[in-house]
């Protein structure tokens, strides 16, 4: 087995690498933009069906409900069944229940359908982030991680552009009707995304790992001199797999960062869905009108996209802590002078330089969680972090909607906000453990 990871670990970045990138990319790109229209259209909503501010709350909280069962249980399936298996399953779970919610005839069916959304969204994403883990070269992993999750920004692009242009021309439900195509995309990965061969080796299934791990050696240029499979690889006999145990996540070896991992996500999940989930609708409520809200949402998401970069720039430089604790630090002194409110130039800029942290943190997060657990746990450990951060989530939505009655609710609540943060960065800074440039198998033992 070690024979086979080292001859990929050796491999150089090739156009291999770009291509899984891309690949696993666009599932993340049609995840945000899944998760941001409904950000767009909770205002619209509210108008039409006369939905109060802990209605609104409600509707952000059962999606995130939906993806911490679906983190979960897709972590399991996926260290079970495979990771392409389960990444193209839950890309089509998420991308039905998005054109669901177009045919939602009142708030309790709406409720439903963004619980299936929320379900697909959580289970696909850990899962796309352990694939391109596991194929990324030990001194480039983090840098194609964060790239990865920058396709997170372009999704929120995308669905502010489609909420700009479509929803005050054709209604919200079209928005909703477009977040469907994505599952056609389902046939293009089952033809063009390779199992992870770490999977592939550790269920004793050789041969098809050997002829991978070939193909990507001759795609970079690299000779090797091993001998094809056929005539100098022994078979592994298949034994019983070990039952994923919960328990295991809290052994001597995994429990420091099982609990890190936890407060990390916690906290970034609360965060970010508390913030981004309620953007539209605060601005509006500060009385912005929707167009105007549309836009300035436009250009703050414009700003996530360097932000990614940065976080790709720094985390194999200075590491995964300071990278992380900085930007989550900054993210949050962002959130409380936006909190103060001010003019529409003073608004923008804070704004923006909100999602510029807080996305890139998300970047290094996304590859921080699947480092610290090893390949028979690595979906499961990371879809269990994923799972509790999206309790997070549940819970900030619902908060807000309960904060923000009276003059002084923005203010407490971007206060709050910075509070959570700064927690997190201190947190990453004192017990986090740095995994920068170290193989998988190192930082596993």
């Amino acid at each position: 087995m070690m024979e086979v990871i080292s001859r990929l670990e050796s491999v150089p970045v090739s156009r291999f690498h770009y291509k899984l990138l891309v690949l696993t990319g666009l599932g993340w790109l049609f995840d945000a933009m899944d998760t941001g229209v409904i950000a767009f259209v909770l205002p619209v909503l509210a108008s039409e069906w006369g939905l109060s501010t802990a209605q609104m709350g409600y509707i952000g909280s059962i999606g995130l409900l939906g993806m911490a069962v679906g983190a979960v249980l897709a972590g399991s399936a996926a260290d079970k069944f495979g990771r392409k298996a389960v990444f193209s399953f839950t890309l089509i779970i998420y991308s039905v229940a998005t054109g669901l919610c177009g045919l939602a005839w009142n708030y309790e069916s709406l409720l439903v359908f963004r619980f299936l959304v929320g379900f697909g969204l959580g289970g696909e994403l850990p899962v796309a982030a352990t694939l391109m883990t596991e194929y990324s070269p030990p001194g480039k992993r983090g840098r194609f991680v964060v790239l990865l999750e920058s396709f997170w920004g372009a999704g929120w692009l995308v669905a502010a552009l489609i909420s700009y242009l479509i929803i005050p021309r054709y209604g919200w439900q079209m928005a909703f009707f477009i977040g469907a195509l994505p599952a056609l995309y389902v046939f293009f990965i089952r033809l063009a995304v390779p199992e992870s061969i770490r999977y592939l080796m550790d269920k004793g299934r050789q041969a098809e790992a050997l002829e991978i791990v070939a193909k990507i050696e001759k795609e970079a240029g690299v000779i090797s001199t091993v001998q094809p499979a056929a005539t100098t690889a022994t078979k592994l006999t298949k034994t019983s797999e070990p039952k994923l145990a919960f328990k295991e996540l809290w052994t001597a070896q995994f429990a420091k960062r099982t609990i890190i991992l936890w407060i990390i996500w916690f906290g970034i999940v609360y965060s970010y869905y508390g913030i981004f989930t309620w953007l539209p609708s605060l601005m509006v409520k500060q009385g912005h009108t929707v167009i105007k809200t549309f836009e300035y949402v436009l250009l703050m998401t414009l700003a996530q996209l360097p932000g990614y970069f940065s976080a790709a720039y720094f985390i194999d430089r200075i590491g995964r802590k300071a990278t992380l604790s900085i930007y989550l630090a900054m993210s949050a002194v962002s959130a409380y002078f936006f909190g103060l409110g001010g003019s529409a130039g003073v608004v923008l800029f804070w704004g923006s330089l909100m999602s510029f942290f807080n996305l890139g943190a998300w970047g290094v997060v996304y590859t921080y969680t699947p480092e610290l657990y090893p390949t028979r746990i690595r979906a499961f450990g990371s879809g269990w972090a994923a799972a509790v951060g999206r309790f997070g989530g549940i819970l900030a939505p619902t908060i807000v909607g309960y904060m923000i009655t009276g003059p002084e609710g923005l203010p407490k609540v971007f206060t709050m906000f910075t509070g959570v943060m700064m927690v997190v960065a201190l947190a990453v800074w004192l017990f986090g453990e740095e995994t920068k440039g170290k193989t998988l198998d190192e930082i596993s033992k």
